[in-house]
């Protein structure tokens, strides 16, 4: 079994698309650890919609693919559309953030994803989470590199969430 964590955020319909995700994710994998979520500011577009992050980590047999697959399968399923521009509003965005501590190229998904140590949307809830876990390359508690870490104009506050399945 491998202790996967992915970063869920959505900037329509919120509370709808991060509940349904926890919910799906629950469905298949089972209890997940989930971190605060946090409402922040759009990176690299202004004209959209506050969004909401947070960080779920759970423990999974399948391998990268099947995992990536999933995340696709549930954000088409929330409306978003494959080829849709990078920096636009999403329903839902699931992105796979490590895999235990696989690094490189893994059936075509790039391990630890790069927005770990670029994003406080991403750091943050990781670092809140998974305090002691270290970063694949960086070989750093997440909570080390969270505290060291640069948030320039990136803004991000915690937002009172209810996930019925959390309680």
């Amino acid at each position: 079994m491998a202790w996967v964590s992915v970063s869920i955020g959505s900037n329509i319909d919120r509370e709808y698309h991060v509940r349904a995700c926890l919910d799906a994710l629950a469905a298949s994998f089972g209890e997940l650890l989930v971190s605060r979520v946090y409402e922040s500011e759009p990176v690299g577009f202004e004209d959209g919609r506050n969004f909401y992050n947070l960080v779920a980590a759970f423990e999974s047999d399948w391998s990268v693919g099947e995992l990536q697959a999933w995340c696709k399968r549930v954000e088409r399923a929330h409306g978003r559309r494959p080829g849709s521009p990078k920096f636009s509003p999403r329903t839902l965005d699931i992105d796979l953030l490590t895999v235990n501590d696989l690094v490189g190229e893994h059936d075509g998904v790039m391990l630890p994803r790069g927005e770990i140590l670029q994003h406080a949307f991403v750091l943050l809830p990781l670092a809140e989470l998974l305090p002691d876990s270290r970063h694949p390359v960086a070989g750093r508690p997440y909570a080390e590199l969270w505290a060291e870490f640069d948030l320039g104009d990136q803004r991000l506050w915690p937002v009172a969430f209810d996930w019925p399945a959390q309680r």
